[in-house]
C-alpha cells in the first residue's frame, strides 16, 4: 500500500492514524515534495476509476489562477487536466491510497480508508 499525503492536512493525518491502528504495511509519499508524473497520475486515475477533474481541488487559489472552472471535462480535455495536476500537485485531492489489490481510493473519510484496508493491506508495522 502507498498513501499520498500532505502532512499539513488533517484528513491525511487521520488516514495515517487509521492505517497505523490497523497495523497496515504502507509507504508514505509526500506528494508535494515528490510530485507524481503525468504517467503516475494516469495509472492512479485508472486504479481509482475516476477522471482527473474528479480528484482536483478546484477551490484552491492555483486552480482559480489557472481558470480550471472553464476547462473542458471530457476525453478531449483529459490530458490538459493531468498535466496541470502534475505541474501543480497542490491541486490533487488527498489522501490517495493505493491498495494491494490494484485498486485505489481517495481516503477523505474513515470509511474510505477502511475500504482500502479491506482490499488487502499487508499485516505488520507501518513504514514511512
Amino acid at each position: 500500500m502507498e498513501i499520498w499525503i500532505n502532512p499539513a492536512c488533517s484528513k491525511c493525518r487521520s488516514a495515517v492514524e487509521l492505517l497505523d491502528d490497523a497495523g497496515a504495511q504502507y509507504t508514505v509519499r509526500r506528494y508535494l515534495e515528490e510530485p507524481p508524473s503525468a504517467a503516475e497520475l494516469r495509472a492512479v486515475l485508472g486504479r481509482l476509476g475516476l477522471e482527473p477533474w474528479d480528484i482536483t481541488r478546484t477551490q484552491e487559489a492555483e486552480a482559480k489562477e489557472l481558470g480550471l472552472g472553464a476547462w473542458e471535462r471530457s476525453g478531449a480535455g483529459r490530458e490538459r487536466w493531468i498535466e496541470a495536476l502534475a505541474a501543480h500537485p497542490r491541486l490533487i485531492q488527498r489522501p490517495i491510497i493505493t491498495a494491494d489489490d490494484g485498486s485505489a481510493v481517495v481516503g477523505r473519510s474513515d470509511d474510505a480508508v477502511r475500504d482500502a484496508l479491506a482490499r488487502g493491506a499487508g499485516d505488520g508495522p507501518a513504514e514511512g
